[in-house]
């Protein structure tokens, strides 16, 4: 029955694994620049290029650390 759980819990993860990665690939399309874009007067972009790739990316290693922070508890608790 572990064998079982540890295969579903595998493939679970690796599911949600491939969702993550196959998601970018279904975005859609960039919506058309504004009007005054490309004349003499370029407006900025909305959002003024803020860095949302960083604290995804800070977001990510640490739910990542606390994962494996847990998973190490437990296995340790399961030895004793």
């Amino acid at each position: 029955m572990k064998n079982f759980i540890n295969i579903f819990r595998l493939s679970v993860v690796a599911l949600v694994i491939s969702l993550f990665t196959i998601m970018p690939v279904a975005a859609q399309n960039p919506p058309p620049p504004p009007g005054e874009h490309g004349g003499l007067n370029n407006s900025s972009p909305a959002g003024g290029g803020a860095p949302i790739g960083e604290g995804i990316l800070i977001l990510s290693l640490l739910g990542a650390a606390y994962g494996v922070r847990k998973w190490r508890v437990a296995k340790n608790e399961q030895e004793v």
